[in-house]
């Protein structure tokens, strides 16, 4: 029984003399993978600063505890890109190494081979430590949307003569995120790719590649070959336009526009019932781009043709040359007639002038309620082109009026109140209301001032008055031409007010035409003097008073009167002239605001209209 007992407890004692040699192994192990400096190996020269780093358990660390030291400081040279493991993860251990080293970053660095204050990370700081007051920085970590990263960091602590003392540590952050990356290996991946810089070099590919004109479908065949037309066959809100091409190709309706530059841009698509209005400018080289660029020339934005709607048997609606206008280079407009399938070529008269060139270009585009175009109307503007007014400013417009049956469709100048740089809406009144015409000649328009205009002599050239916009143009009377006094009256009268002078203007932009209530009647002062032996109209001035309606937030414009004056002559036209022979006549349009001061309403306090029951004072009353 004795033998037993002491067999048992020599078995025990085994067992814990084996457990605490495991004991001590552990711990001799883990004191050698510890990363503590010795203090007297690192104090400072003259000073009493010691370094230390600490770490937990669990971080990973390389056998060189010196390096893990290092790491904790920031280095002004650079690391160079970081590298990465392509390595699949194995099924179990730990992760790959992290993208970033945090023991080389250090956001508060920010002087070159100097010391920053207060800044513990900064590697060239040495004897300055002893004097920080603080760290600036405590926590630097990198990228935090891993679910597991290194973050090192930084205090102060005191020694006994009271300096300051440096302690760093490297340790392991766990991002306790549902959306966290696990790893990852692809660099190219976190940026976008760097676009490629021009250089003289590559500058015309990329122009080439960029900028390169296309207009209407001839060079875009076969990109909308593959387009699924849509259940509706009419055209929507936005839709953009296809085009045919002669071989039966598809391809979209382009509407020169600027980018981020004025440079013009001939890949911008035209929407559907989206109107335009675009001011381009392009760069030309006048005696090589006169002929053979394609944007200068007139057929580039005239032989087009449209699909009236999205079905693939749509009939194809061409574009018509609705008028062709020639601009001088002193800005003198005459209008030019042109046969049927005829154009205007731009030609180089001299190495630095070119005729015919497209300055201008307007598209009305007619459909009906269900989306299909009906036709499509292109007006232009061509004209010289002079080397020293390059570079070159092209204007493009588009514009979409509905055909109705039963009435023609006008355009409103603002819903409901006018817009600044719209056209007045004006028509003459009958027995059933407005009447509104369709041609701007036939609107309030006034005389465009050109260079040596004769007020008797045509062609004149007239422009809608704009909302807001002030005007002031005139003409030129010679006194040899007003023999006739009462009928030079009457010529230059007509001249001034323009053809079929209408006799009303809407109080708003949207007024309907039925109702003569929301129409203001031009008034006038017209009545030439008999008394005078000539008297002829010398200025036609038109003063219009309007006012904001409605509410602060949202105020709209709304016109309360238009007074035309008409300023004739009180002596002799030689007298006015002063020994010459030419007399100037003026015309003129001011916008007048008479809105009355805002003044702040007050809500009035409510009254208390309570009332009791019949017996709420039984029964003391």
């Amino acid at each position: 029984m004795l033998t037993k007992m002491a067999t048992s407890i020599t078995v025990v004692c085994s067992l814990l003399n084996l457990l605490c040699l495991l004991l001590l192994s552990v711990a001799a192990t883990t004191d050698e993978n510890s990363t503590k400096y010795d203090s007297n190996s690192s104090v400072l020269v003259e000073q009493n600063v010691t370094y230390f780093a600490y770490t937990d358990s669990f971080t990973t660390l390389p056998p060189d505890s010196t390096t893990a030291v290092t790491h904790g400081y920031s280095s002004t040279e650079d690391p160079g890109p970081p590298s990465l493991s392509a390595d699949p993860l194995p099924l179990s251990g730990r992760l790959p190494s992290p993208v970033t080293d945090v023991g080389r970053l250090c956001p508060c660095d920010e002087q070159r081979d100097l010391c920053d204050v207060n800044c513990c990370c900064d590697r060239d700081c040495g004897e300055e430590v002893a004097l920080f007051t603080g760290c600036s920085i405590h926590t630097v970590s990198g990228n935090k949307q891993l679910c597991s990263q290194d973050a090192a960091h930084y205090t102060l602590g005191s020694t006994v003569d009271g300096l300051s003392e440096l302690h760093s540590s490297v340790q392991k952050e766990i991002n306790n995120g549902i959306f966290c990356i696990q790893s990852h290996n692809y660099v190219e991946g976190l940026s976008f790719a760097p676009p490629v810089l021009p250089t003289d070099s590559n500058f015309d590919s990329l122009l080439n590649q960029f900028a390169n004109f296309i207009f209407g479908s001839e060079k875009i065949s076969g990109k909308l070959s593959s387009v699924e037309h849509q259940a509706s066959s009419g055209y929507q809100y936005g839709d953009v336009m296809t085009t045919a091409g002669e071989n039966g190709e598809r391809g979209m309706f382009w509407l020169p526009a600027p980018g981020v530059t004025t440079d013009c841009l001939d890949l911008s698509p035209a929407a559907f019932l989206q109107e335009q209005s675009n001011s381009c400018s392009r760069r030309l080289v006048l005696d090589q781009d006169c002929g053979t660029l394609l944007a200068l020339n007139m057929i580039t934005y005239t032989n087009i043709r449209l699909l009236a709607s999205k079905k693939k048997d749509a009939a194809v609606v061409a574009v018509e040359v609705a008028s062709v206008i020639q601009q001088s280079l002193d800005g003198t407009q005459t209008e030019v007639q042109l046969d049927v399938g005829e154009n205007l070529r731009a030609v180089l008269l001299n190495p630095d002038l070119c005729a015919n060139v497209v300055l201008e270009v307007g598209f009305v585009v007619k459909y009906n309620p269900a989306g299909e175009i009906m036709n499509v109307m292109a007006s232009l503007v061509l004209g010289f082109v002079h080397a020293d007014t390059l570079p070159l400013e092209q204007k493009f417009h588009i514009k979409y009026v509905q055909e109705i049956a039963e009435e023609v469709a006008v355009h409103h100048s603002g819903n409901p109140g006018y817009v600044v740089g719209l056209p007045l809406v004006s028509g003459k009144r009958t027995a059933d209301g407005i009447i509104r015409s369709t041609d701007p000649r036939e609107t309030l328009t006034f005389l465009r001032s050109a260079k040596d205009q004769d007020c008797l002599h045509g062609p004149h050239q007239r422009s809608p008055i704009l909302f807001g916009v002030d005007v002031l143009s005139g003409c030129t009377l010679r006194l040899e031409d007003a023999a006739n006094c009462s009928l030079v009256s009457q010529v230059l009268l007509g001249v001034l007010r323009g053809q079929n002078y209408p006799q009303y203007v809407a109080n708003f932009g949207s007024s309907p035409p039925n109702n003569p209530m929301d129409w203001v009647p031009i008034s006038n002062n017209s009545k030439l003097e008999e008394a005078q032996t000539c008297s002829i109209p010398l200025s036609l001035h038109l003063e219009i008073e309007w006012t904001k309606y409605g509410s602060l937030l949202n105020p709209q414009a709304q016109i309360v009167s238009i007074k035309e004056v008409l300023q004739t002559n009180t002596s002799d036209l030689a007298l006015l002239t002063g020994g010459s022979s030419l007399l100037t006549v003026s015309s003129s349009v001011t916008f007048t605001p008479v809105s009355a001061a805002a003044l702040p309403g007050f809500r009035a306090l409510p009254t208390l209209d309570a009332k009791l029951p019949f017996e709420f004072f039984f029964p003391f009353v």
